[in-house]
């Protein structure tokens, strides 16, 4: 049998109409709305250059996204394509399991021990996020069973949260929209409020606001009792459910509270680490603490590649090898291509160049610069918050003045919005009743202004839509 194949790069003549019939009858997407995918196109994503993306017809955008979150240092990079080239030649792959290394692995884990804070030493590579955070768990459980505290099983995780789509991991996520007809885990796993302060009670400081989130915390720690909980997970800043920025002393009153009742910690950066914060890590710098783990993905190839990580305490490590190892302790967790070489190089070329090229600290100087941008589209009625940290930032649509959760005309609004920006060239994320933003990380002020330029437009063309439907 004789099978033709269409749609490759040796066959750039393929139209986009023909791409998407072969899409749609073949490929299920993350998230896939399945009512409508299979009639529905989907926007061929074709070439990369900087922070702009152009789809097959050759329309140029702006990536408000990254891709995902992860494309920091920028689409087209030759040097970071080079490197994967040059070690695909050299040496594809060869089994991580047992006592199995290659170079570019033990240089990457070396890298990232020194970037993080604190003893966070010891590192196990993944293949995405949700791998990073799966195997974070997967550890935790292991060292208290391995320290004789099998009882300690229980993970506290946070509303609106998001940590992956394995199957622990989407039990982890908190982010109720998401949750439809799989089955989740709800025996060990508990959510409490997440730090969102545009929605905290009228009049009610950020201060009180933050005694009442940890209030809340250790309210639920004592309700399951300290003995039986293992871990708290977090991200810095929530990312998918909302660029949900907590108030001051969040992450330090929730790690006193954690050592407090021998939690521990695990800090989930894979959307901020690698600079979008302004940093490669955010856990020392921005928020003050040391987490005992912290997972990362998306930023450490800048998308290039796929992996994740999560980074260890060699407090915890040491406690369960070596000398102090239990019996037959075989940490039985990893994955067919943790450590891959050609992934390695490519996130050793990223932050390479993250570092020489002074990723970060341009990060530190336009990224105040387009909260600042941001904040001026305020002024339109349908927009009820703008909010972020830096690179990382949401547009809240809110024309329904509920001031405890979105309606759906507020929802109605965003993707009005989104509409909107598409046709003039920007590419957003839409969730609920937000604009979500995170573009790449080589982002100028120049582009900043044109992104807060189309979605000023775009609001504007939105609330004359909303007008003529009656919805304001």
């Amino acid at each position: 049998m004789t099978i033709q194949v269409k749609a490759t790069a040796a066959h750039p003549a393929v139209t986009t109409e023909q791409i998407s019939e072969t899409d749609k009858r073949h490929t299920i997407h993350p998230w896939a709305d399945l009512a409508t995918a299979p009639t529905t196109g989907d926007l061929v994503i074709s070439k990369g250059e900087g922070y702009h993306v152009y789809d097959s017809d050759g329309k140029r955008y702006i990536d408000g996204i990254a891709g995902m979150w992860c494309v920091n240092i920028g689409y087209g990079n030759v040097e970071i394509a080079e490197a994967i080239a040059k070690q695909a030649q050299k040496l594809a792959y060869y089994t991580p399991f047992g006592a199995m290394t290659n170079p570019l692995s033990a240089e990457l884990a070396r890298v990232l021990a020194e970037l993080t804070p604190g003893d966070l030493n010891r590192v196990q590579f993944t293949t995405s996020g949700s791998g990073a955070v799966d195997s974070a768990i997967r550890f935790v459980h292991f060292y208290f069973n391995a320290i004789g505290k099998p009882e300690k099983k229980h993970i506290i995780s946070r509303l609106e949260s998001y940590h992956g789509s394995s199957y622990l991991t989407a039990s982890l996520s908190g982010k109720q929209v998401d949750r439809t007809y799989f089955h989740y885990m709800d025996d060990i796993i508990h959510h409490i409020s997440c730090p969102n302060p545009y929605r905290r009670e009228p009049g009610l400081s950020l201060e009180a606001y933050c005694q009442q989130l940890l209030g809340e915390f250790e309210d639920k720690i004592n309700e399951i009792g300290a003995d039986n909980i293992a871990c708290f997970i977090a991200e810095p800043i929530m990312g998918s459910g909302g660029v949900l920025v907590p108030p001051t002393g969040y992450h330090k009153g929730m790690k006193a509270l954690c050592e407090k009742y021998d939690i521990l910690y695990i800090l989930d950066e894979v959307v901020t680490g690698f600079g979008r914060l302004g940093h490669f890590f955010s856990a020392e710098p921005v928020w003050e603490i040391i987490p005992d783990l912290i997972t990362c993905a998306k930023g450490i190839t800048s998308g290039y590649q796929p992996m994740g990580a999560v980074i260890i305490s060699d407090r915890l490590f040491d406690r369960i090898s070596g000398d102090n190892a239990p019996e037959a302790a075989y940490f039985t967790n990893g994955y067919t291509y943790s450590g891959h070489p050609i992934t390695c190089a490519a996130a050793l070329k990223n932050i390479e160049i993250i570092q020489r090229d002074n990723i970060c600290e341009h990060v530190r100087e336009v990224g105040p610069y387009f909260i600042e941008r941001l904040k001026t589209l305020e002024k339109y009625d349908i927009v009820g918050e703008t909010r972020g940290n830096h690179l990382m930032a949401c547009v809240e649509c809110n024309i329904s003045g509920n001031p405890v959760a979105a309606e759906d005309k507020d929802i109605t609004a965003a993707r009005t919005v989104d509409k909107f920006c598409d046709e003039a060239g920007l590419i957003v994320r839409p969730y609920e009743a937000l604009l979500i933003l995170s573009p790449p990380l080589v982002i100028d002020k120049e582009g900043i202004d044109q992104l807060v330029s189309i979605l000023a437009q775009s609001i504007e063309q939105a609330t004359e839509e909303l007008k003529a439907k009656g919805l304001i």
